[in-house]
Order: C-alpha cells, then sequence, then structure tokens
C-alpha cells in the first residue's frame, strides 16, 4: 500500500458521467479518494450519502470528493441518481485503480476467504502527494475524523 508523504499512483478511470479522469487532471486540487466496495449495499450506501451530507463542508475547504468501486459506470450513475450524490464516482471494474493503491485485497468472512476491496480514504493534496490515508474504515464516524484532518 501506498504511504503518507508519497506521490499517489497514477491513475485514470472512467467517471459515472462516461468522462476519463485522471491523476494528472487533478493536479492543482485537493481532494479525497475514498475506496468503497460496491455501489447499493447498506454500507457503502450509508458512506456516500455521508459525504453527500458533508459535501457543502468539503467544497467549502476546496476539497473534491471522488469515490472509487470496482462497479461499472452505469452503476455509478444509477447509485448517484438514487442518493442524490454531488460528487464523482470512478469506475474500476479491471481494479486497476484499486490495485495501484493497494486496496484490493484478500477479505474473509464466514471463514470463506475472498478477494475484495478494502474501504479505505485517501487524502490527495494539489502536488499530488498523499497527505493522509485511512484504512479498514468504519462508516460511522469516519466523515468527522477525516474533516478534523482537513
Amino acid at each position: 500500500m501506498v504511504q503518507v508523504g508519497e506521490k499517489a499512483p497514477n491513475f485514470s478511470g472512467v467517471d459515472d458521467s462516461g468522462k476519463t479522469i485522471s491523476l494528472k487532471d487533478l493536479k492543482g486540487t485537493k481532494f479525497i479518494l475514498y475506496f468503497y466496495p460496491k455501489d447499493n449495499t447498506t454500507g457503502c450506501t450509508k458512506e456516500a450519502c455521508d459525504f453527500r451530507d458533508s459535501f457543502a463542508t468539503f467544497k467549502k475547504r476546496g476539497v473534491k470528493v471522488i469515490g472509487v468501486s470496482p462497479d461499472t459506470e452505469k452503476s455509478h450513475k444509477n447509485f448517484k441518481e438514487k442518493y442524490e450524490l454531488p460528487f464523482t464516482l470512478i469506475a474500476d471494474p479491471d481494479k486497476t485503480i484499486c490495485e495501484a493503491f493497494g486496496v484490493w485485497q484478500e477479505k474473509s468472512m464466514y471463514g470463506r476467504k475472498y478477494m475484495g476491496v478494502v474501504r479505505s480514504t485517501f487524502v490527495i493534496g494539489e502536488t499530488g502527494k498523499i497527505e493522509a490515508i485511512y484504512t479498514k474504515v468504519k462508516v460511522p464516524g469516519h466523515i468527522e475524523s477525516l474533516l478534523e484532518t482537513l
């Protein structure tokens, strides 16, 4: 996994509107890149809605919010519309962005091992360097601790 102080991995992905977004497009912008397992699941919906509900505060602080999951553009578009999410969602069906940030890992549930996204958040500064990392994020209280960091 990447470390605080390192340059963020170069990434490129298609967002919920079909537009390609890459790290170089975000140069000069402070942003949050949050990784979540799946659209329309309980924890992921709660997390997305928490970001939505605090979006004005992030915007006021000049911080962009971008979500990433292995779901498709179409899934993201529907998820975004259903919950009125005001931020960008990037589709990563081949998991290249997840792997670059080290969040595609072996997980275990009920004794069964499988590969999946470890819920994680990265704060990336204007120069492209990672300023903060949150791994194995628990949704309740996450936005509050993130806002304290900013």
